[in-house]
């Protein structure tokens, strides 16, 4: 098994996580303070840093918890901004 480095506050990865309805802007303190946007295409895009996956995986609880459509996850590459990796479901 290969352990993951603790990844710093200032190293944190940013992701954004798109959701399939309009979210409240109540709702930004509920996925610890990432950006909220609620885009015009129906959705609702969370942008922010992400400690290391278990942060990441907590935030896709919150999202199954809610019981919201995930659209897509995106991790978005702080060294290259026009790079990104990402998976859509």
């Amino acid at each position: 098994m290969t352990k993951q480095a603790s990844v710093g506050p200032s190293e944190a990865r940013r992701y954004e996580i798109r959701l399939g309805t309009h979210l409240a802007p109540r709702w930004t303190t509920w996925f610890d303070g990432m950006t909220l946007t609620r885009a015009p295409d129906g959705t609702t895009v969370l942008t922010g840093p992400v400690a290391d996956q278990a942060a990441l995986h907590g935030l896709l609880a919150k999202v199954r918890d809610l019981g919201v459509p995930l659209v897509a996850v995106t991790q978005l590459d702080a060294e290259r901004p026009d790079t990104t990796s990402h998976l859509t479901w």
